[in-house]
């Protein structure tokens, strides 16, 4: 994912879904060991629920 779709991707969990900082920072620790998609990780860790985990990736296909 280039740097500028990641950037929009973080400003849409922070502004959209009201996910904190924090939240982010969580998932983004365990992409470095897992390498798998940062809005899965998201819900892996239960910090998206799946109507959430869905308007991410609606998002995505959009953006």
């Amino acid at each position: 994912m280039p740097p500028v779709s990641y950037c929009r991707l973080i400003r849409f969990l922070q502004e959209e879904l009201s996910l904190s900082q924090d939240s982010i920072a969580i998932a983004e620790r365990s992409l470095k060991q897992n390498h798998g998609p940062l809005p899965m990780i998201l819900w892996q860790y239960g910090l998206v629920t799946l109507e959430e985990l869905n308007r991410i990736f609606d998002w995505l296909e959009t953006a």
